[in-house]
């Protein structure tokens, strides 16, 4: 049991790493590069930085690692990176708040393919909460609706955060089961592997041209959003009690919200706020396993009189 000083730190940690995550937008944006090339620099800064950490820390002594929990490692930072470069390129063709919040669709898609793949129960509840999140969806490109068009950029925006948040649920599906091994490491496997399959598409000439802005962009992107977000949130979630965690995760789009309204004027239209928080409540509720039948409300009262 964490003692309450090792709770309020965490809490601190938590706090600190969701207001970090919920500006990566703003330095994707503001390094003017194409998301491909910011994802292959962060990566690569966010190897060197987490490589240090865990030589420092030991954690690559005895690090539990087999053949097959090596490949899924790297399995899961092919679709990391994928997932990246589509919320990156998300953010140009959309909004900041709008991709943000629609990639948040992330733990239900966890549960789809739970049911799919691990063979977990899917609930009529959480189906409700999917069916929900997806109506929520509807109504972020609802005020679109004058000028659809298959070309629309906002349509392409919202395509594209939900197949970040479609490959991000592939991710939190295979690190599921690398059961025993430090969660920097596997970040850095991720990250590693992301650098080395995007180095095709890195243009190093085009690399002399940038500017120390955007040198500093991906610097900070690497060392702050990656390897300092991954060892703040890995240690808070030691300290912390799942619905807490779950809770405090709902600062990063809020902050998003925000930076894309002071850096860049752009706000959600009512219709779209609406449909954003029945996003984020739904991905809510099917982490705390919350009812919205009332059967099934009744059968969870039944359970716990039972258990008392």
């Amino acid at each position: 049991m964490t003692s309450p000083s090792e709770r309020s730190r965490g809490l601190l940690e938590m706090i600190a790493a969701m207001i970090v995550m919920g500006t990566v937008g703003y330095f994707v944006l503001e390094s003017g590069l194409a998301s491909h090339t910011v994802v292959f620099y962060r990566c690569v800064f966010g190897a060197m930085f987490l490589a240090l950490y865990c030589l420092a820390r030991g954690f690559f002594r005895n690090t539990g690692l087999t053949r097959k929990t090596l490949f899924l490692a790297g399995l899961s930072g092919v679709f990391l990176v994928t997932n990246w470069v589509m919320l990156f390129a998300s953010f140009d063709v959309a909004s900041i708040s709008t991709s943000t919040v629609i990639y948040h669709t992330q733990p239900l898609f966890f549960v789809l393919l739970g049911a799919l793949f691990l063979g977990d129960s899917i609930t009529r509840d959480k189906l409700g909460w999917v069916i929900i999140a997806f109506l929520g969806v509807v109504l972020i490109v609802a005020p679109d609706f004058e000028g659809f068009s298959m070309s629309s950029s906002h349509l392409l925006g919202v395509a594209l955060a939900i197949g970040a948040a479609i490959f991000y649920a592939i991710v939190s599906t295979i690190v599921k089961q690398l059961k025993g091994i430090k969660p920097h490491l596997i970040a850095l496997i991720q990250v590693a592997v992301g650098a080395v399959i995007l180095v095709p598409f890195a243009n190093f000439e085009t690399a002399s041209g940038f500017s120390g802005a955007q040198w500093t962009d991906l610097l900070i992107l690497g060392a702050f959003h990656t390897c300092l977000t991954y060892i703040l949130m890995y240690s808070a979630f030691q300290k912390l009690p799942t619905a807490q965690i779950a809770v405090l995760s709902y600062i990063y789009p809020v902050v998003a919200i925000l930076v894309d309204y002071f850096a860049y004027g752009k706000a959600m239209h009512s219709v779209q706020i609406a449909g954003g928080l029945m996003i984020l409540f739904a991905g809510y509720a099917v982490n705390q396993n919350y009812p919205i039948f009332l059967r099934s409300r009744r059968a969870v009262t039944g359970t716990s009189q039972g258990r008392d």
